[in-house]
């Protein structure tokens, strides 16, 4: 049996999903008249205190559209050096949208200093070098944050962004993938983010395990601008209701669960932990990631392939990191039986 800890988007819809697939009522989405959507989309923005709420088909679209409704051609998006935004959508708000992607250092912890933040926005001044830089035109946070370990960031740091962002009079748009991971790991509600922020992704597959798609939130007037722009990239759907029926009980059924994964995780941690020469990088886990480092390169990309060789299957995180991550379908038993295969791989590893 292969445990496939690669990523939460290699998660199985679940039975009551595919039933919900197959019953699903549908209409031309792209008319407004899908009753399935239409529910998803409610219920998004009900669930994130948002006025409206838009379907996609993925994260990337979702926060490509939302960049392009909420800038024009030549702005700057400022986030952080670490996002997903800037290392894993093929730069897509510069290549599709002409917007200027301007990176600003992370914290471990996946914030982003408000002094940097500060920094980076350059204001109209009265004189010649302002025309040196692109205007400011959005703000990007991400919660949880992917390349620094599922990390939470707190919802009082999103307090000081926004306030920050309006004495700039700047959007803030939330890549909240996994922000029910950070909701359910601080037993609060997303509400607690998504108030500080402008607009929010929100991804339905991962943990919450529907086979595709991502919500977009925010006021209806910027989910209009945000709808067409999702049109101009080729994401208006027809028959959209046999993916957004599994999308509902994505939000109304799955969200609980997502406890497991992080204690699941937390086992993977502890396990990985034991290993001479490995550290847990960063050592906190707050969710359902964990990356750990090796002893460089080579023996990070020879424990993976060794792994693999064993059925237990990593992501390479670059740098000599590895990532391992827990979902729906990873149990307690097969978590446990993966830190019995890197104990004997690492020690066999070793040895020599």
């Amino acid at each position: 049996m292969t445990i496939d800890l690669r990523s939460d988007t290699v998660t199985l819809p679940s039975p009551e999903m595919r039933e919900a697939m197959a019953a699903a009522e549908v209409g031309d989405d792209v008319y407004g008249e899908d009753p399935s959507v239409n529910r998803l989309e409610q219920l998004a923005a009900d669930v994130t205190g948002m006025e409206a709420a838009l379907f996609v088909s993925s994260g990337t679209m979702g926060n490509l559209a939302s960049l392009l409704a909420h800038c024009e051609r030549g702005r700057d998006v400022v986030l952080g050096d670490e996002s997903h935004i800037y290392h894993y959508e093929n730069g897509s708000a510069s290549a599709l949208g002409g917007l200027v992607l301007h990176p600003v250092r992370t914290n471990a912890d996946g914030t982003i200093p408000l002094e940097a933040l500060e920094a980076a926005i350059h204001l109209p001044a009265h004189n010649y070098h302002f025309y040196h830089y692109a205007p400011p035109g959005v703000i990007c946070l991400e919660n949880t944050h992917n390349r620094c370990g599922g990390t939470v960031l707190p919802a009082e740091y999103f307090a000081d962004v926004a306030a920050l962002a309006g004495r700039h009079g700047l959007p803030v748009h939330l890549d909240g993938a996994r922000l029910f991971n950070a909701a359910v790991a601080a037993g609060r509600p997303v509400t607690d983010w998504t108030r500080h922020v402008s607009s929010v992704q929100l991804c339905l597959s991962k943990g919450l395990a529907a086979p595709v798609g991502s919500m977009i939130c925010g006021t209806a007037a910027f989910v209009d601008k945000a709808r067409r722009m999702r049109k101009m990239l080729g994401g208006g759907m027809r028959q959209a209701g046999v993916i957004a029926a599994p999308g509902i009980l994505a939000l109304t059924e799955m969200v609980g669960r997502l406890a497991e994964d992080h204690a699941n995780a937390r086992i993977l941690a502890d396990g990985v932990a034991q290993l001479p020469g490995i550290t847990l990088d960063p050592p906190r886990v707050d969710t359902n990631i964990v990356v750990f480092r090796l002893p460089g390169v080579a023996a990070a990309e020879a424990f993976a392939s060794a792994l693999e060789r064993e059925g237990v299957l990593v992501s390479n995180f670059g740098s000599g990191r590895l990532r391992v991550v827990t979902h729906y379908g990873i149990t307690e038993t097969n978590c446990r039986r993966a830190v019995q295969v890197m104990q004997d791989v690492w020690q066999a590893a070793t040895r020599h």
